[in-house]
């Protein structure tokens, strides 16, 4: 990213056209409609949204969406909004919103930069979870990686006082590079002196049993809001 916010020309993700399903275009032309927010320049009305006010949680780049519907599932008093690029995942997603009948999750298929810009208000999210971003592991590739100090700042300037922003990697050099940046970041402290041990609320994913079988370690990162 450049020092001009809105003006993004390295992105920290490439579209992929990846074969969707029928299934998953099924639900995109039927259930996004109900369960999709379309991006638009102007902040949110979560209250509206949901039909309700409760702690509101954001995750960016849901991948196929299963953690996400798992974590919604065993939190119905918390709502989340799914900020994902990639069709197939926000097909899947659909889909098990459906199946689990998940009143308390909604999904927009957009750059989460941007909704981060104009949707979301300041001092407004009880947390931001990013687990697994794509590590861009080339080294010449790593100024696409998302966690970098602008945006780590655009996150924190939407979090709530003592709200929390939760990062994991299986590529170390990611976590060092993100420790480096969140813990420089105004207004965010770490809850731990380097790395948090794994929560049990947070379940496997599949990037992350993937890096298990090829030998990595698990980092997870959980910074509190000022």
């Amino acid at each position: 990213m450049t020092g001009n916010a809105h003006q993004r020309p390295i992105r920290s993700f490439v579209v992929r056209q990846g074969r969707m399903s029928p299934a998953q275009k099924r639900a995109i032309d039927e259930l996004y409609p109900q369960f999709g927010v379309p991006y638009r320049a102007e902040l949110l009305d979560t209250a509206s949204l949901f039909g309700r006010r409760a702690p509101l949680i954001v995750e960016i780049g849901f991948g196929m969406g299963g953690t996400t519907a798992d974590i919604a599932a065993a939190h119905p008093d918390q709502d989340f909004l799914g900020i994902e690029v990639h069709p197939p995942g926000v097909g899947s997603l659909l889909n098990l919103i459906r199946q689990q009948q998940l009143a308390n999750l909604r999904i927009i298929q957009h750059d989460a930069v941007e909704v981060l810009l104009h949707m979301i208000a300041p001092d407004s999210l009880n947390g931001i979870h990013i687990f697994f971003p794509d590590p861009w592991h080339k080294a010449r590739h790593h100024k696409r990686r998302l966690i970098q100090p602008e945006f780590a700042r655009l996150a924190a300037s939407r979090i709530k006082p003592d709200g929390y922003l939760h990062c994991a990697t299986d590529w170390e050099n990611y976590a060092e590079h993100m420790l480096q940046v969140l813990s420089d970041t105004p207004g965010l402290v770490n809850t731990c002196e380097a790395y948090a041990e794994k929560p049990e609320w947070r379940p496997l994913t599949k990037f992350e049993n993937r890096g298990l079988r090829l030998g990595h370690g698990i980092f997870d990162l959980v910074f509190r809001k000022r």
